[in-house]
């Protein structure tokens, strides 16, 4: 027997080939596992890996048929923290070429199996696991209980003192400092791993900290490294991608996406961002292929982005798909009856909704639609990714409606509201297919932001303080632009001692910040969090 609890342990295995699924359930079971779940299929793991909690994952590198494998299973489940740290993870190949056992080695894989093996082989890779698990027991307690500052210091004193797995616990610490917002000291464990044993591993957290630090130019330089040492590094692709998005140059964000989607293409989250890239920049063929494939990979799964459906929903719209359209839409609503509460849920909903009237030539419902969302594009919760929407919606309406007053007046709203920086201005000129008439509009408004920002700075360069803050907030009141109300905000602290009304001035402009400032969740159909109204942070994980 492999330890005296293994008969509570609850396993799964992931395996296409029937036989060998059948016949390694039973070795599982003879270890004396109480409880096995088989599964033939990547997509398949994934969804109960969401759902319920295992012990033990044995899952299959290569999948016959399928464009997913183990390897891109456990490297998604590990990116988006869906894999509990105590569960032991082993992969079965039936090939050990050099750089899969690199690649399975830098995603923190307890074992790898090489077919043909033992039963005895199997049962000895789990207990040597699950003894690494009772040795690092103190840290996954702390962990699976919340407590992270304990989880860490624990984790560097093992890595400080070299006990064993050392190594084990300095990814934890440093994947944990990134998680604190503590970017200099993760930088600093990733460096002494990278000493320790060279890996692109470590070379890529040195990067993520390089950009949560904000010093990108060092980031690229590190990427650009990892990929002339490992140029199949999708998780560099990845992070390149991510870094352009935020810089607003999406042609060579998707040039990135690309790559990684090549590399890996049963990676959900990559295809989606593929897709959504490809979206907006026009290349429709490439959007369908990766949106459709995320559909396949898993509508269900934790990972999969609602957005997606709305996006596959255009395309199909543009493409003369009426059922194809019909279809997105009653997947939209079903994820409404899923997440009653979720009003980006109905946007979304409504949205196909109008697309699937527009189709149908019922002109009256569609036209209610479309004056229904733009209607929102003054309330407070009227966000970046709605905005995009709307206007997607808008470039798909006949040329002669488009110049419609009413919906000239939605555009320039919006425009107002979110031209902070370089990359909302991009995405709202390719929401709206660059048409000639809204990206007029939106250069426009992006000038007359810039124009307002330039002459309170020179107002305050010239010693009207007072001046240079009220036509700040003035201005941002009226548009809710996040980049003049922070511009007043900034000014009022730094010259608080000068401004005897300082203080209620900094308090108006933060509550309209706090109330109609949302950060962007979605750029490109990216989600990203901010950590401040006008902060373009990104991250990975998609939801609904």
């Amino acid at each position: 027997m492999i330890d005296r609890d293994i008969h509570l342990a609850h396993a799964l295995l992931v395996d296409g080939n029937p036989l060998m699924r059948s016949i390694t359930s039973g070795q599982l079971r003879d270890a004396g596992i109480g409880q096995v779940t088989a599964v033939g299929k990547v997509r398949e793991a994934r969804m109960l890996i969401e759902q319920r909690h295992f012990d033990i994952v044995v899952c299959n590198r290569e999948f016959e048929g399928s464009l997913q494998s183990g390897q891109d299973l456990l490297d998604e489940l590990r990116r988006e923290r869906l894999l509990p740290q105590s569960t032991v993870f082993l992969m079965v190949t039936a090939n050990a070429k050099y750089h899969e056992v690199i690649e399975a080695a830098e995603s923190s894989l307890d074992g790898l199996l090489v077919r043909p093996y033992t039963a005895t082989l199997l049962a000895q890779r789990i207990q040597e696991a699950r003894h690494r698990r009772r040795e690092l027991g103190d840290v996954l307690k702390a962990l699976d209980n919340g407590q992270i500052e304990v989880a860490l210091a624990r984790a560097i004193k093992r890595f400080q003192e070299k006990a064993p797995f050392a190594g084990w616990c300095g990814r934890l610490a440093a994947e944990l400092l990134l998680d604190l917002q503590r970017p200099a000291d993760a930088s600093k464990v990733f460096e002494k791993l990278h000493a320790v044993q060279p890996s692109a591993f470590a070379m890529l957290g040195m990067a993520r900290a390089q950009i949560a630090n904000g010093d990108n130019s060092a980031a690229r330089r590190t990427l650009a490294q990892v990929v002339q040492i490992s140029p199949n590094c999708a998780d560099a692709r990845d992070m390149q991608g991510r870094m352009l998005v935020e810089q607003g140059d999406f042609e060579g964000a998707l040039t990135e996406y690309r790559a990684a989607v090549e590399m890996t293409p049963g990676c959900l989250l990559r295809n989606q961002h593929a897709g959504a890239l490809a979206f907006y920049q026009g290349h429709k063929a490439d959007a369908r292929r990766w949106l459709e494939m995320s559909l396949t990979l898993g509508v269900q799964s934790k990972l999969f982005d609602a957005l997606s459906l709305l996006l596959l929903a255009m395309l199909r719209f543009d493409a003369g798909d009426s059922p194809g359209v019909a279809a997105a839409h009653e997947h939209l609503g079903r994820f409404c009856q899923r997440f009653p509460d979720s009003a980006r849920l109905r946007r979304l909903e409504a949205a196909a909704g109008w697309l699937v009237a527009h189709h149908s030539q019922d002109a009256a419902t569609a036209a209610a639609g479309l004056s229904e969302l733009s209607a929102q594009s003054g309330a407070d919760d009227f966000d970046l990714e709605t905005a995009n929407v709307v206007l997607s919606l808008w470039s798909r309406l006949p040329d002669s409606e488009r110049q419609l007053p009413a919906h000239v007046d939605v555009v320039e709203r919006i425009a107002r509201r979110f031209c902070v920086a370089k990359a909302t201005a991009e995405v709202l000129a390719a929401a709206a297919q660059r048409s000639e008439p809204a990206l007029s509009l939106i250069r426009r408004s992006q000038a007359e932001v810039s124009k307002v920002a330039e002459m309170a700075m020179s107002q305050s360069l010239r010693g009207d303080l007072h001046g240079a803050v009220h036509s700040l907030l003035t201005e941002g009141e009226r548009t809710f632009n996040a980049k003049l109300l922070e511009m007043a905000v900034a000014i009022a602290r730094r010259h608080e001692a000068a401004l005897p009304d300082a203080p209620a001035l900094i308090g108006r402009a933060t509550q309209r910040l706090q109330a109609s400032c949302r950060a962007s969740t979605h750029i490109a159909g990216i989600q990203r969090s901010g950590r401040s109204p006008g902060g373009l942070q990104l991250r990975s994980r998609a939801a609904a």
